[in-house]
């Protein structure tokens, strides 16, 4: 059994993997010691179970297409003296298999066992399938 947990959240304006990694490479500035950090008004309370492996699953479109290690957590201080949590995650943007996700706001803990698998590479030569028809075969079983 896995003893750590993952965590969910909305990638707001992105259309795909790519736009969501260009966002974060060149136009995001949240951005401390080369890695993005994404920003919540809530702080985490399973923070240890977070850093004991766990990764944030980005849903794009109503897909869960990707997820980057989280590496940490730092307090920031908002212009409005709020306090807010910073997500920080590597660099890397792995992708995932596809899972359907219904929309919901901030984010949600994602226990390990129900984490789509990285995805397997195409066979040589072929292209990956698009989202949207890969999520058509997972929902009638077939990967």
């Amino acid at each position: 059994m896995d003893n750590y947990v993952n965590m969910l959240k909305l990638s707001v304006g992105s259309e795909s993997v790519e736009s969501l990694i260009d966002w974060q490479h060149h136009r995001s500035q949240q951005v401390a010691d080369g890695r993005y950090y994404h920003v919540t008004r809530m702080w985490p309370k399973r923070v240890d179970e977070i850093l004991a492996g766990g990764s944030m699953y980005w849903v794009i479109g109503g897909l869960i297409q990707a997820r980057q290690r989280i590496s940490g957590f730092h307090e920031i201080i908002g212009d409005d003296g709020i306090r807010r949590c910073g997500i920080v995650m590597e660099r890397e943007v792995v992708r995932t298999d596809i899972a359907p996700k219904r929309p919901f706001q901030g984010w949600r803990y994602l226990p390990a066992a129900d984490a789509p698998a990285d995805l397997r590479a195409a066979p040589a030569g072929q292209a990956p399938l698009p989202p949207d028809m890969a999520a058509a075969l997972a929902d009638i079983g077939v990967r």
